[in-house]
């Protein structure tokens, strides 16, 4: 299987699957002497981790994270470092129930990779889905630990926070936004008047044994003007396809996204004025932080949605590796709303890609 880096000069080669007994990246391109330690990554791979509330999947995994090359430190050191060589990270699997599966080896879960897979390979790990499952974004996460440090060590204040802005059909009220509920609850809601109702609403579903779709926005800060190219770079064509590239993600938008369509020129264009030290300050930003390709030195704004996990106790109509009808029920431990846990995967993504175009950026421009 091909196509498992992404990256230009920031590269992150993503290997193993569900079941397997480990999974975890190489980190290549990061520059030197940069502090790294395993707690730096723990921090963001805890908030992706799974058992931590009844609303998403009991599987008891740590995540303990080890790095395995790429940093040095000795006695003349105060902290250890990257050395500019690859980073090579690694996460056992400790919690694996693979009989769970046992009884979906031969049938194609609607709505699931399955069936894609098979036909493309001709062979499948049905065991949590193998390497299609969402646990492969833990390495994206331990990734995007590093690629914060890189945007931290080149631009003061550098900020890339996300959260999930609607749940199925329940969405948050902008106006009640605050950064420091997402913290606070197990959604990553901004909005402490949903929590409660999101709850009641996501056990309803989890009861029924079916699941739910959302949409996760996620907002980086002190991100200056200039990064990305006009044609074939453009930061936000980079943002898009990381974006898509996370499981169960159907559709991306930068900034207003669709609903700029419904704008007028007067309305969606983000005027200007004279600002500080020779910048200009923006009255909007419908743009999301990205104009013809390039950041503005607003916040960058992309938004995507996820779609309900596949993996449901509901029965459906299906068929098996031989095109015979049947009916499958999938058991085992499943999130009911997978959007949930792609919170920190999105800002992970986010920070990869806005690393990489830094490095890029300072490449070719100085």
């Amino acid at each position: 299987m091909s196509y498992n880096t992404f990256g230009h000069l920031f590269r992150v080669t993503t290997f193993g699957e569900s079941h397997g007994p480990a999974l975890g990246c190489v980190v290549d391109g990061c520059p030197p002497g940069i502090a790294l330690t395993e707690a730096d990554i723990q921090a963001d791979l805890d908030r992706r981790k799974p058992g931590q509330s009844k609303f998403v999947t009991q599987r008891r995994e740590p995540d303990a994270v080890r790095i395995l090359s790429g940093v040095f430190q000795d006695e003349r050191m105060k902290q250890q470092v990257t050395t500019g060589t690859p980073i090579a990270l690694l996460i056992e699997n400790v919690d694996q129930r693979s009989k769970d599966y046992s009884d979906i080896r031969d049938k194609f879960r609607p709505g699931h990779a399955d069936y894609t897979y098979w036909e493309k390979y001709g062979v499948r790990d049905y065991r949590g889905g193998g390497r299609q499952s969402a646990r492969e974004t833990a390495a994206r996460v331990a990734a995007g630990a590093i690629a914060r440090k890189i945007l931290a060590s080149l631009y003061k204040g550098v900020r890339v926070r996300g959260a999930m802005v609607q749940m199925g059909t329940q969405t948050i009220e902008r106006k009640r936004w605050k950064w420091g509920a997402v913290a606070q609850n197990p959604f990553f809601c901004p909005d402490p008047g949903m929590i409660n109702q999101w709850a009641d609403y996501l056990e309803g579903i989890r009861k029924k044994g079916s699941s739910v779709g959302a949409v996760i926005e996620v907002v980086a800060e002190g991100i200056p003007a200039g990064l990305g190219a006009p044609i074939y770079g453009k930061l936000d064509a980079d943002i898009a396809a990381a974006m898509m590239s996370i499981n169960a993600v159907k559709g991306v938008e930068i900034g207003d996204g669709f609903a700029a369509a419904a704008l007028t020129g007067e309305e969606n264009a983000d005027e200007m004025r004279k600002g500080a030290k020779g910048k200009p300050k923006f009255l909007a930003n419908h743009a999301g932080g990205i104009l013809g390709g390039i950041s503005t030195g607003q916040p960058i704004v992309a938004r995507f949605a996820v779609k309900p996990t596949s993996s449901i106790l509901s029965p459906r109509k299906t068929v098996d590796v031989k095109g015979n009808e049947t009916e499958i029920v999938t058991k085992g431990r499943h999130d009911p709303c997978v959007g949930i846990r792609a919170v920190p995967v999105g800002e992970a993504m986010l920070a990869c890609v806005l690393a990489d175009h830094a490095l890029r950026h300072r490449g070719q421009v100085g």
